[in-house]
């Protein structure tokens, strides 16, 4: 079994590399999609609710957004209950898929996280700010949220050195493809 990790710096593209990436090779554990899992498990939405002291319950992603941008150290305390969970999330998909020839991990805060030596190969999506603000504002519209989200991570200069891989995501879907199935091919 291959453990590929895949990450890179807020909005430059992991998601859709990821989904590239492990088409019909092999299956994907994406923390975003699990986090989005979390949300929807009312236990979960209880126990953020109390946390944050947020009364309403249905809106607690917007309350969290609303503390965050009040006070960026709410993320920290956010991540201090939503990275255990990830983990155990990702330990048991690696358990359930050990069988598997190539397994594929989209993990934002991997470098961050102090991942690294969990993987077997690190792949990381580059694209230079102007252009990762752009798709996140697309998606989001908020500016702010974006630097507060962004100066949480390492720069990718520091994070590339841990990475085996550096795909650089700012030209087309079908360059990055390319790119992406140069890399793949070396682990077939």
């Amino acid at each position: 079994m291959i453990k590929i990790g895949i990450t890179g710096s807020l909005a430059s593209g992991k998601t859709t590399a990821s989904r590239i990436l492990s088409y019909r090779r092999g299956p994907l554990f994406s923390a975003d999609k699990v986090v989005k899992e979390f949300y929807l498990n009312k236990r979960f939405r209880f126990l953020i609710a109390k946390q944050f002291k947020i009364k309403n319950k249905n809106q607690i992603k917007k309350s969290l957004k609303k503390l965050i941008l009040e006070n960026k150290k709410n993320i920290n305390k956010l991540e201090k209950i939503i990275h255990p969970l990830v983990r155990k999330k990702m330990k048991s998909f690696t358990s359930n898929n050990k069988s598997k020839r190539l397994l594929f991990y989209e993990i934002p805060l991997l470098i961050e996280s102090k991942l690294m030596n969990y993987f077997d190969v690190i792949i990381f999506i580059k694209a230079r700010k102007k252009f990762r603000l752009k798709r996140f504002f697309s998606k989001t519209g908020d500016k702010k949220l974006f630097n507060i989200l962004n100066n949480k991570q390492i720069v990718d200069v520091k994070k590339i050195k841990f990475c085996h891989h550096v795909v650089v995501n700012e030209k087309n879907l079908s360059i990055l493809k390319k790119n992406l199935f140069a890399i793949i091919s070396k682990y077939e």
